[in-house]
C-alpha cells in the first residue's frame, strides 16, 4: 500500500470516532431504567411544585392593617351605641317603674287609713253589740247593767274581754249593788257554787284595794269565818272574786281563771 492510500485510511477512522459519542459504553441501558414506563409528551407531573408567594410591599401590609382597626373601630361604636340606646330604655322602664311604685305606695297608704277605720267602726260596734247583749240578757239595776259571762278567764284577760264589749268589769261601790249582784250571781249559777271575777285588785299596793278604774274601794264585802277569813293571801293573791253562793269576796291568785261579771252603762234609763 503506497502513502495516499495510508493517509486516506487513517483520515476515514478519525471520522468514525468523532462520530460515535463519548461515554458509549458507559450509558449502556439498565435493567431499572429499561422497566421505567415512558412518560408520553404532556403528561402532568405526580407533585405540583408550589406556586411561590407573590412578594408583598410594606405599603400594602399597613394598609391591611389599617383598614381591619377601622372595622374594629366601626364594630365598637355600634356596639357602644346599641349599649346607649338599652341604657336608655332601661332608665325609661326603670323611671316608670318608680313612678308605679309610688302611686302603689299612695293608694297603699290609703288602703291601711280606710283598714283603720273599719277597724276602728268594728271596735266601736263591737262595743254597741256588747253592751245591748250586756243590758238585754243581763240583770238591770239602775243606770247599769250586769251580765255573767260563763267562760273562764284570768282577771287581765276578764278585764280585757269586757273592754271590748264596751263595759267593764263588775264593780259593787255599795250594799245595795253588792245585795243586788249577790242575787243575781247566785241565780245564774244555781244550784251550783262558781267564784266570778269583779273589777276589784291590790296589784298596786298590797292592802290597798282599787277598783279597775283606779277607783279607791270603800265597801267590803270580805268572807268572815272563823276557820278562813279573807283576805288572806297576803302579797300572793291580789285579785278579788264573788262566790255564787253567798256573794261573799275572796282573794285569789291573778292568773287563776274563773267565770267573770261585767257591767255596762244603761244608756235607755239614762
Amino acid at each position: 500500500m503506497g502513502p495516499a492510500a495510508t493517509s486516506l485510511t487513517l483520515l476515514c477512522l478519525c471520522s468514525l470516532v468523532a462520530c460515535v459519542p463519548m461515554g458509549t459504553a458507559d450509558t449502556a441501558p439498565t435493567q431499572a431504567s429499561l422497566l421505567e414506563p415512558k412518560k408520553a409528551r404532556g403528561d402532568v407531573p405526580d407533585i405540583l411544585p408550589e406556586p411561590e408567594p407573590e412578594p408583598t410591599s410594606p405599603v400594602s401590609d399597613f394598609e391591611n392593617s389599617y383598614n381591619y382597626v377601622l372595622s374594629r373601630l366601626a364594630s365598637m361604636d355600634q356596639a357602644i351605641h346599641k349599649l346607649n340606646v338599652g341604657h336608655y330604655t332601661l332608665d325609661v322602664k326603670v323611671s316608670q317603674l318608680m313612678d308605679r311604685l309610688s302611686r302603689m305606695d299612695a293608694k297603699v297608704g290609703e288602703l291601711e287609713d280606710n283598714i283603720r277605720e273599719v277597724y276602728q267602726h268594728s271596735k266601736v260596734n263591737r262595743k254597741e253589740i256588747g253592751r245591748l247583749e250586756g243590758c238585754h240578757k243581763g240583770h238591770r239595776m239602775g243606770y247599769k247593767c250586769y251580765l255573767v259571762y260563763n267562760s273562764y278567764e284570768d282577771y287581765a284577760g276578764a278585764s280585757r274581754k269586757c273592754l271590748e264589749r264596751g263595759g267593764r268589769m263588775a264593780m259593787p261601790r255599795d250594799r245595795k249593788e253588792q245585795e243586788a249582784l249577790a242575787d243575781y250571781v247566785k241565780s245564774f249559777f244555781h244550784p251550783g257554787n262558781w267564784p266570778v271575777w269583779l273589777g276589784i285588785n291590790d296589784l298596786r299596793s298590797e292592802g290597798m284595794y282599787l277598783f279597775d278604774d283606779g277607783t279607791r274601794v270603800s265597801y267590803f264585802q270580805w268572807r268572815k269565818h272563823y276557820l278562813s277569813s279573807q283576805p288572806d293571801g297576803g302579797r300572793r293573791e291580789n285579785c278579788v272574786a264573788m262566790s255564787s253562793d253567798d256573794g261573799d269576796w275572796w282573794d285569789h291568785y291573778c292568773d287563776r281563771t274563773m267565770n267573770y261579771l261585767c257591767e255596762f252603762d244603761d244608756r235607755v234609763a239614762l
